[in-house]
């Protein structure tokens, strides 16, 4: 009983930040006014972001740029983007939901959307009070590789300050990548030099951001190896990095209450913001 007690007063704990400013509405911007340079096969298929902004009073200066999964076909745009809002700007961060354009077989569609986001953010930081240098990325399965491109391969304003990977895609080896994200990202015959620079895990560096990942040990449609080995990659490189696996959970839970360990998860990503 004692332990039932404890886990409802933390749950209580961790949302009376985020009832308080509870119905917040987005600011829908296009990521490409005048035309995106690098053009999808799909005219239908655009760019924007979902700005979510904190109440003054809360303002940290901190903001997250989130791109949602989905095997680079698709995105689960609601529970691995828009639903986390309320949780970020609880704590007083900037919360920015990319609605990436899908690659087609063109990489470089998801990823400039991607960059010109980061870009974005920074462009508007003093209108939307964020601290251009505490800008983050996150993405969750496909999404997480994305931000893990920006992570490793992103260089000025795109370059983000540090990153959140939830079960993420991060090698596109054909024996451990997710193969519909690779399929639609490089293509099916994609050559092993294209594959070695796009498994990110390949490209952490000294200057790579420090990273929050967490998967679970269950989760049979992206290997944890993945999530693992950029771990072991930030570990080799000195990069600030913290692994969580939880036991159960399978694959894309994202915001879901129904994943096994969401109150876990929920604590452990407060407490990892709050340490830097």
């Amino acid at each position: 009983m004692r332990h039932q007690f404890r886990a409802l007063a933390v749950f209580a704990l961790l949302l009376l930040p985020m009832a308080s400013i509870g119905g917040i509405k987005p600011i829908v911007v296009d990521l490409w006014p005048n035309g995106a340079p690098t053009r999808s096969v799909d005219p239908h298929d655009t760019a924007r972001v979902f700005v979510y902004l904190p109440e003054v009073r809360h303002v940290t200066g901190r903001a997250i740029v989130i791109c949602p999964g989905g095997g680079y076909s698709g995105l689960a745009i609601d529970h691995e983007g828009n639903g986390w809002a309320e949780f970020f700007t609880g704590q007083g961060i900037a919360t920015i939901v990319l609605k990436y354009r899908m690659p087609h077989g063109d990489r470089d569609i998801p990823i400039g959307d991607a960059m010109e986001a980061m870009r974005l953010v920074r462009r508007n930081s003093k209108e939307w009070h964020i601290d251009s240098g505490q800008v983050g990325i996150m993405g969750s399965s496909a999404g997480g590789h994305l931000a893990s491109v920006i992570a490793t391969k992103g260089k000025g304003d795109a370059a983000p300050n540090f990153q959140v990977l939830f079960y993420p895609v991060i090698t596109m080896n054909p024996g451990f990548t997710h193969r519909g994200s690779h399929d639609n990202l490089l293509g099916k015959d994609a050559r092993k030099k294209l594959e070695h620079e796009y498994s990110t895990d390949r490209q952490v560096t000294r200057v790579t951001p420090r990273a929050f990942i967490a998967l679970s040990d269950d989760d049979h449609t992206v290997l944890p190896a993945n999530g693992v080995n950029y771990y072991l990659a930030c570990y080799r490189h000195d990069v600030p990095a913290t692994l969580h696996v939880y036991p159960t959970g399978g694959h894309g839970w994202g915001i879901k209450q129904s994943f096994p360990y969401h109150i876990e998860m929920l604590l452990d990503l407060k407490a990892w913001l709050r340490s830097f």
